[in-house]
């Protein structure tokens, strides 16, 4: 991507195994990355039916400067915000006092369920334009109760085209191939959502 400023753009995913909709506006320029979104989810197997809103920003360095996490359910709401100091520490606060962790390093955050948070390694890494292969600790955020652990992710890329990438993302008891766009967005995640 250059580094010229663009205009924001919005995107929106449709669950493929679950009843879900993802809605994010995005603001992409100068290796930045801001964005604000909503998602529904209906009742399923592993989840009761939640609605949320999020909001973050990732600097040039890939670095997630700070995230805004709300989630309803029919019982009741939750929030949490999470960001990274300059030193490598997270700050984590679900409205009862910051906690501070290192968690193992971890640069990136992962949203269960949620597409836009899978960007962030892939941009971050330049995945989707050289290929290569990282195994990551990840602050990972569960949905829609907002707890949040540490897990390993391995991020592959598979191929590169001039229309964008597949990458190959792995945890211990999931693997799938995202196909992503030319600006690291993905366009489809088999198993849980495509761009609409």
């Amino acid at each position: 991507m250059s580094g010229q400023s663009r205009k924001p753009i919005m995107m929106t995913w449709q669950g493929t195994t679950s009843p879900r909709l993802e809605s994010v506006r995005l603001l992409v320029s100068d290796g930045r990355l801001r964005a604000a979104g909503r998602v529904v989810a209906a009742a399923c197997d592993k989840h009761e039916a939640y609605s949320a809103s999020f909001e973050f920003s990732v600097d040039r360095s890939g670095d997630v400067g700070k995230g805004l996490l709300r989630t309803t359910t029919a019982e009741e709401e939750r929030h949490i915000s999470v960001g990274r100091t300059e030193d490598g520490v997270w700050l984590i606060d679900h409205g009862q006092g910051t906690a501070r962790g290192e968690y193992d390093g971890a640069m990136d955050v992962d949203v269960s369920g949620l597409v836009t948070f899978t960007a962030l390694p892939i941009r971050r890494l330049g995945l989707h334009r050289q290929p290569s292969t990282h195994e990551l600790p990840v602050l990972y955020v569960s949905m829609p109760d907002l707890q949040v652990r540490l897990v390993h992710q391995t991020y592959r890329t598979v191929s590169v085209t001039d229309d964008g990438a597949v990458i190959n993302y792995t945890v211990p008891d999931f693997t799938a191939d995202l196909t992503v766009d030319r600006d690291g967005l993905v366009t489809d995640y088999p198993g849980i959502a495509t761009r609409v």
